[in-house]
């Protein structure tokens, strides 16, 4: 029935998996009351009731750990747990968001969405990243930086280590392009139309190759294009044909015929070679047409743009609730059509509106009730599945987000509330954070769908003495060292629990807690210590729920 009325409400555009609105909410809308209405409204034809909303504690951990890249301080935990003020989360969001912390947390995700966290990750790229959040660069500029910046300009620089990582290798810099960007995987149109996907053929996977095929990395690792050069593909017919330009939607440009003696070109050849093999070259010739700009001003006209906001209204959807509304990520086609059909394209048409603007959206999609429903089942029947959103779903903690959280976990709480007091301080001191853990977080596992915590991760906790030297320290300055002078147990236990998990431990855990602890009784530190190890390495804080 779901599909049924889809199709009523949409026609469906192939060649990009679009649908177009016959009607959608008011744009006026607020973009939490949208998200609200249309899950809430699909839930209501199933029949589905909703898991109730999160509990405080569990809220304010969840939203911090989102939105600032790490675990709530104990101030900040108990301050919102305690507080009555109706608007409290409206306000925690926006004190989030206004935080040194957002900036450096979205840029980690960024980072992780176009690059994997880690290949070609290097300090100039992020700190174009980073700059970039925090001065409100749009998606679509930021496209642009990537696909057709300019070596000559420092700021925007960084970005063409997007296709820098890539350039050596055409197929993947052709479907990671295209999957990143557009939430399309054509890789298995390369050698035959694809087998599964109306969609896709070989003329859009070599059309999209068509427009990196020229681009080459000089021995000064400078990016620069070829004068000429075409793709050329045989079908399954084993008919041979040259691509064209032509973008994922079908759109096709023409090159204009300009003609060149056989000298010139042979010139021009040369200069290429030159450029890749002497680093003493000049500045490379720019060629009167580039296919990369012509792939951005393609990808950016507006019959074709939806496409670049469908897909990064869809990735940004799931980095806060944890599945796409079209899922996977990569597959958006006809045949696969969105959970909530008239959401994506009402938050598409919204993102286009607003200019691409990123913080708008995470910001809205944060403070709808959606997110904030609770991610356990207490229903009669079996819980819903994930693309129902009736139950927020468990995701692990990014490398970066563990390693911060297990910063902030031990280390003392009055150190953080003295930081964050004063806004300069905490500029710095979460800045240098995110360099600090750095190495920590590059021995965890990038978590993909079906995470489960590795044997390395486990060993790393287990056995190193790194592990035991960072975190379970007993300086004054430390969690362990805080609760070592706190001789009354039941205080002790919550001091930890509030530290590690921010929340406060169930009469169950105290009792299982303070068993332990008079037991141990003779090494009051080592048993606090195996105590905090204990909560440090639980799921409760490995995941995000």
């Amino acid at each position: 029935m779901a599909l049924i009325r889809s199709l009523l409400l949409f026609g469906c555009c192939l060649a990009t998996g679009r649908v177009v609105a016959a009607e959608l909410l008011s744009p006026e809308m607020p973009i939490e009351h949208v998200i609200d209405h249309y899950v809430q409204q699909r839930l209501a034809e199933k029949p589905l009731q909703p898991a109730p909303h999160a509990d405080d504690c569990t809220l304010v951990r969840r939203t911090t750990i989102d939105v600032a890249g790490r675990i709530p301080t104990v101030a900040e935990a108990q301050g919102y747990a305690n507080s009555t003020d109706a608007d409290k989360r409206a306000k925690l969001v926006e004190r989030l968001m206004a935080s040194p912390d957002f900036a450096l947390q979205f840029r980690n995700e960024l980072d992780t969405l176009l690059m994997g966290g880690q290949r070609g990750s290097n300090g100039e790229w992020r700190e174009y990243l980073l700059k970039s959040v925090r001065n409100g660069r749009s998606w679509d500029q930021m496209f642009r930086d990537m696909l057709i910046g300019s070596e000559e300009d420092a700021e925007i620089k960084p970005a063409l280590t997007f296709l820098k990582s890539r350039v050596r290798e055409l197929d993947e810099l052709t479907n990671e392009t295209s999957t990143i960007f557009f939430g399309v995987n054509v890789s298995c149109a390369k050698c035959h139309d694809h087998p599964l996907v109306e969609d896709w053929k070989q003329d859009h996977y070599f059309g999209m190759t068509s427009f990196f095929q020229r681009t080459y990395q000089t021995k000064k690792n400078g990016l620069a294009e070829k004068f000429s050069g075409e793709v050329k593909f045989k079908t399954t017919k084993g008919e041979d044909k040259v691509a064209k330009f032509m973008f994922l939607t079908g759109a096709a440009i023409d090159e204009p015929v300009v003609e060149v003696s056989a000298d010139v070109s042979k010139q021009r050849d040369e200069e290429v070679k030159q450029q890749m093999q002497d680093d003493k070259a000049g500045p490379p010739s720019r060629p009167d047409f580039s296919p990369r700009a012509k792939l951005v001003e393609l990808a950016l006209l507006p019959e074709n743009e939806q496409m670049l906001a469908r897909n990064i209204v869809n990735r940004v959807w799931a980095m806060f609730i944890g599945r796409g509304l079209v899922h996977p990520l990569d597959q958006m086609h006809s045949a696969n059509p969105a959970s909530h059909p008239e959401l994506l394209e009402w938050l598409t048409r919204d993102l286009v509106a607003h200019k691409y603007e990123l913080r708008r959206l995470v910001k809205g999609i944060i403070l709808s009730e959606v997110y904030a429903r609770s991610s356990e089942w207490s229903g009669s029947t079996e819980s819903p599945g994930p693309e129902h959103f009736a139950v927020a779903l468990v995701r692990p903690l990014s490398p970066r987000q563990y390693a911060l959280s297990l910063q902030v976990a031990t280390e003392s709480s009055d150190n953080f509330a003295a930081q964050m007091a004063d806004a300069d301080k905490w500029l710095k001191r979460r800045e240098e954070l995110d360099r600090q853990v750095e190495g920590v977080a590059n021995q965890f596992e990038l978590p993909g769908e079906n995470f489960q915590v590795g044997v390395d991760e486990a060993l790393l906790f287990a056995n190193s003495p790194q592990f035991t030297d960072n975190y379970l320290r007993d300086g004054n300055d430390r969690l362990v060292g805080v609760l070592k002078q706190q001789t009354d147990r039941p205080a002790r236990i919550a001091s930890a629990y509030w530290a590690t998990l921010s929340r406060a431990p169930s009469a169950d855990e105290v009792a299982a807690c303070e068993q332990y602890l008079a037991k141990r009784d003779a090494d009051p530190l080592a048993a606090t210590k195996q105590m905090v190890w204990a909560l440090l390495t639980s799921p409760e804080l490995r995941f995000n729920h």
